[in-house]
């Protein structure tokens, strides 16, 4: 409610000011929220409160029935997200391809025609074409997220998450706790309440090591201090 009355409020002086045809008004946020989602309450340092310990870990605080529980489900990492440029965007159309926060640095520039600065670092894709009605052949639907948190920033817990998500699946591995990694197949089970790592099956056991080596390499574009423990991590 607070949301649609203050952005109604900005449309309306867009109106008066007779700038509402000619303004781009993007509407986003910086992560996802869980209401007891899994368990959990906030975002991915959310709070699990439990009816009794939890496992013996070094990612939660002794003796303690709600604690912070690091995660990466889908409730945390994918946020709201609605754009409105008239003339330009279609009313009611939606992007069903994986997008991030990394990509409206080079969205932005390309809305204002401005082009990004030679030599710039940019991990973001412009969805300036998905904007006008187009969908690239070639584009990336792979999604990769880390959390990191540790004692020496005043935390009862440490956890080296990275994770690497598909439209299909999700692996997430806590190189800090090997003991709370976590597989889940998106398609059959999108609110991500079955927890595969530890199968059998063949053909889940390619897909982890696929994903595993996608993560790899996304530690390493990033020059990531925790991939030296990761062969120790993930055997």
């Amino acid at each position: 409610r607070s949301v649609d009355r203050n952005l109604g409020r900005v449309m309306k002086s867009l109106k008066e000011l007779g700038l509402k045809d000619n303004t781009i008004v993007i509407y986003t946020s910086d992560h996802g929220y869980n209401v007891g989602h899994n368990g959990i309450w906030h975002k991915g340092n959310g709070y699990h409160t439990l009816t009794k310990n939890p496992v013996d870990s070094p990612a939660v605080a002794k003796n303690m029935k709600s604690y912070m529980r690091p995660n990466a489900f889908d409730t945390s990492i994918r946020v709201p997200t609605f754009i409105r440029w008239p003339g330009v965007i279609k009313s009611r159309s939606t992007i069903s391809e994986t997008t991030s926060n990394l990509d409206w640095y080079p969205t932005v520039l390309a809305m204002a025609g401005v082009e990004i600065p030679r030599g710039k670092v940019v991990r973001g894709n412009n969805l300036l074409p998905f904007l006008k009605g187009d969908e690239p052949a070639d584009w990336d639907d792979d999604f990769y997220t880390y959390l990191s948190f540790g004692k020496h920033i005043d935390y009862t817990f440490t956890a080296e998450i990275r994770a690497l998500r598909t439209p299909k699946y999700k692996l997430v591995r806590d190189f800090a706790n090997p003991e709370l990694h976590e597989f889940y197949d998106l398609r059959n089970d999108p609110g991500e309440h079955r927890n595969l790592i530890g199968s059998e099956n063949p053909k889940i056991k390619k897909i982890i090591e696929e994903l595993d080596k996608k993560i790899c390499a996304k530690m390493e574009e990033t020059n990531d201090p925790v991939l030296e423990n990761k062969k120790e991590n993930t055997e």
